[in-house]
This record gives structure tokens, sequence and C-alpha cells, in this order.
């Protein structure tokens, strides 16, 4: 192929809320590595993730697909003991395909798609691997829990490593070198860049001795709005770092940089002006934060098209020259067109499923219908992104075609059944999700 290929760097942050950098709304701390990158390149402001947990949305990240098309993608999240679900090797992949069209691959940080020996990045088409394979770990243990007895999980291909540190920076090292490393090269990267920041453990880089006193991973008993302001810092100084690596080498005008997060945040983030959170599907538990720039095609603006986590493997596929394997076409779309002027901005439906609380929505052009256990709404989200205006007795006829229409797309996947896990916010630990003794319409 052409080295006039881009190289393609994809940057995840794990359980960013929707208004958790300065650009989207944050004011208790300051996020000006992304900020800026905001300003140079596209600010998404209806950008959605595939799912409302962590796996589920990075199968539909590597696949480009409805994460319900496989077992794994069911998981919500990958969590359980055994590791007997994953990422099949033979499906195609962003990285597999890209691959073919003669890129080098690697993936720094978090994959969370299956253990080896029968699943791994290195089995779904990376040719590096640094990083953690499962889900969470502590910023200084970079262990997948609490005690002596938990290994860590930390990995240079399929060979545990040891490194010290705080994790957010010691995956910015790797890729900074990753980045240095590539410049003046013939074949174009792909770089995934998959940090843990900002999820639990509530531990800021000066926090070592926090981790020491970890009673359990979750962190139930830790945490504040300004922990969480150091760990978000630490992440933006981090990627800060590796797009002056990209700047000081040259590379930057040809590089695609893409900025997201898995789902919607966790605890201490900030969503206004939308409601819910991860394992929710609110918006704020699905719609993210999301930036792109690649200063040699792309005009700096603020994109109002509606997309998700799965456009990417046909966006970025066709940025490279190249297009979703014919057998597993994408269930996402290409956003170049739009994104340089060929196209105007369009209505798109959206579908997803959550087990926990039995929730189901779509989004259909400015219309969400949302399922809440036996809570059903209609929303305007575009006027009401705050989805507090039930609309489905004055709007029947729109609330019965989504309701029908979530019930017909749902009837192409796989089925959740009792054996698939899942992962909700429950009254024991949070206290605004309480449920009220009577759960009725007050007169």
């Amino acid at each position: 192929m052409s080295r006039a290929a881009p190289n393609i760097l994809f940057i995840l942050a794990d359980d960013l809320g929707w208004a958790d950098l300065g650009v989207y709304g944050a004011t208790d701390f300051a996020t000006p590595h992304l900020d800026a990158l905001a300003g140079e390149g596209v600010r998404f402001t209806q950008a959605y993730a595939n799912s409302a947990v962590c796996s589920a949305t990075r199968f539909a990240l590597i696949t480009g697909r409805y994460q319900y098309r496989l077992r794994g993608g069911l998981e919500e999240p990958i969590a359980r003991s055994g590791h007997v679900h994953g990422l099949p090797p033979e499906h195609p992949t962003l990285p597999s395909l890209l691959k073919g069209q003669g890129y080098d691959t690697a993936l720094i940080g978090k994959w969370h798609l299956g253990h080896p020996p029968a699943f791994g990045p290195l089995r779904s088409g990376y040719d590096r691997f640094f990083g953690n394979l499962g889900g969470a770990v502590d910023y200084f243990t970079h262990k997948p829990g609490v005690g002596d007895a938990v290994p860590t999980d930390l990995w240079e291909g399929e060979v545990p490593v040891e490194r010290v540190g705080y994790y957010t920076q010691v995956l910015a090292d790797e890729a900074e070198a990753y980045v240095r490393g590539r410049a003046g090269q013939a074949r174009p990267f792909f770089l995934s860049l998959h940090f843990t920041a900002p999820h639990w453990p509530w531990e800021g880089p000066g926090d070592e001795a926090v981790s020491r006193e970890l009673r359990d991973l979750f962190h139930y008993d830790g945490g504040s709005l300004r922990k969480y302001g150091e760990i978000v810092e630490a992440l933006d100084a981090a990627i800060g770092q590796v797009l002056a690596a990209l700047e000081q080498t040259g590379q930057a005008r040809d590089t695609i940089v893409v900025f997201t997060s898995d789902n919607g945040g966790e605890r201490f983030s900030k969503t206004w002006p939308l409601v819910g959170q991860k394992t929710e599907l609110l918006e704020g538990g699905l719609r993210v934060p999301t930036l792109l720039r690649w200063p040699a095609r792309i005009a700096p603006q603020v994109q109002e098209q509606v997309a998700i986590t799965a456009d990417w493997l046909p966006t970025l596929l066709a940025a490279a020259g190249g297009a979703p394997h014919a057998d597993y076409p994408s269930d996402g779309e290409n956003l170049l067109p739009v994104l340089e002027g060929q196209a105007p901005v369009h209505p798109r439906t959206l579908y997803w499923r959550y087990k926990a609380q039995a929730q189901r929505a779509v989004r259909d052009g400015d219309w969400k219908y949302l399922k809440i256990n036996d809570n059903e709404f209609l929303f305007d989200v575009v006027a009401d992104p705050r989805e507090r205006a039930n609309l489905r007795e004055r709007q029947p006829e729109v609330f019965a075609r989504l309701r029908q229409q979530w019930l017909d797309w749902n009837e192409g996947f796989l089925p959740i059944t009792d054996e698939v896990f899942t992962h909700g916010v429950t009254p024991d630990v949070q206290a605004d999700r309480y449920v009220p003794e009577r759960a009725t319409r007050a007169l």
C-alpha cells in the first residue's frame, strides 16, 4: 500500500463521563491537552458508546458490529473467573483488517476481551501488546484485586512483566516510545492506546499509600471529586505526552487521532446536563465525549452527527483505503463523508439493551424510547437531553413505533439468558439509586 495512508492513534478512556473534559463542561479540574485536541479537530456532540459497560463496547469497537452478535459481547462485563468468554480469533477485527492493509498494529493498555490461550490481542490482529488483559487493575500494584495472593495483570505479549509506577504514566511512557520508534518507518501504524483511567480504584498519582490500604478494588469507601479530578488530569497529561511525541517526530499531520470513552461516567463523574451513569441506558450512561483530529484532511469543527462506537471500524478502514470484511458487514457507518463536508448530517437509528434493570433503548432521529424494568418512556433527546419530559402519551404513535422497532431489531441477536452476567448500580452502594417504598405516581 502507499505510505500516504495515515497513521491511526485510537485513545480510549475508561468510564469517562460526558462533561469530564473542559470543552464538554468540566469546571473543577483542567484538561488542557484534550481541550486543545478538540480545538484542532472534531468535537462530537452526539456520540454514543455501544454499551453502558466496558467489555461490551470493546467488542463493538474491534468488530464494528453490535456486540450482541457474539456470546462474549453479552457479558456486562466479562468479569467472572474461568475466562470462558471472549473475542473469537477467527473474527475479523479493526487491527486485523488494517494489518491486511499493510499496517503495523499495537495495543497498549486494556484488552478485556478474553484471556489466553483461547483469546487475546495477539490472536485478534495486534502485532504487539503491552497492558492488562482484564477489566480493572490497581494503579500502583497493577493487580486486578487486593492481596499478596493476587497476581499482577500486566503483560508483554503473553508473558507477565513487572513495572514500577502509576499505571496511566506507565502506559504513556510505552506509547510515547512506540510513537517515537515509528518515525520514518515505511509502514503506517495503528496504535490502540486504551487507558484504565478514570476507572476505580480512586487513586491519583501520589496515592500509593491509598493503594496499600484498599479493602476491595471497587473502592466503595473511597474517592472524592478532588481525587477524581487528579485521575482525569493525569490522564490528560499522559495523552499530551503522546501527542507531543507525534508532533516532535513530524507525524502529527498525517496521523488520525481519535479520543473517546467506553461508556458513560461512574460515581464521581460529571454528566451535566445528562442523567444516568455507567450500567444505565439513560444518556449519561451512553453519550460520551468524542474527539477526532486529522490535520491532513479534516477541518476543525463541532459535529452534531449522531455516531456510535461501531462506526470507527468502517470510518478508519475507509481512511486507510479499505473496507469491512464482506462476510462480516459493519453495523456502523463510515463517518468520513460527513466530516469532510461531502454529505449532510443525517438521522440515525441506534439500539441498546442491558440486562440489569431489564433496560431497552432506541434512538431514532431526535426520539428516544427507553424501558427500565416495567417503566417505559419516550423522550425528544435533542430538546430534552435530561430525559425528564415523558412524551409517550402525547406521542402514542411514535412511542408504539419505536417500541416495536426495538422488538423487531432484538430478534436478530443472541438472547440474554439467565447465565449472562450483568453489573448494575444498586441502592446498597449508591444512595441516589434508592428504590421508593411505593413506586407510584404522586397525586
